[in-house]
């Protein structure tokens, strides 16, 4: 199991935070996604012999949103 930060741009309320945690919670392999509006970040637990870091920001980017590393 591996875990990662990322950061968030274009999170401006509740249902924008929603979206993203849901977009992460969709990729399969993710164990848990929890999204912090305030902090525009985001902490992901995931299979990292099934999902890369890289496709968790494809999925917030595929939500219409900004993502990268932590870090």
């Amino acid at each position: 199991m591996a875990n990662v930060r990322l950061l968030i741009t274009g999170m401006t309320c509740g249902h924008c935070q929603a979206k993203v945690q849901t977009a992460l919670k969709g990729v399969s392999g993710v164990y848990s996604a929890v999204v912090d509006l305030p902090d525009g970040e985001a902490e992901v637990d995931f299979d990292d012999d099934r999902v890369t870091a890289a496709q968790l920001i494809g999925a917030v980017q595929q939500a219409g949103y900004g993502a990268k590393l932590a870090g």
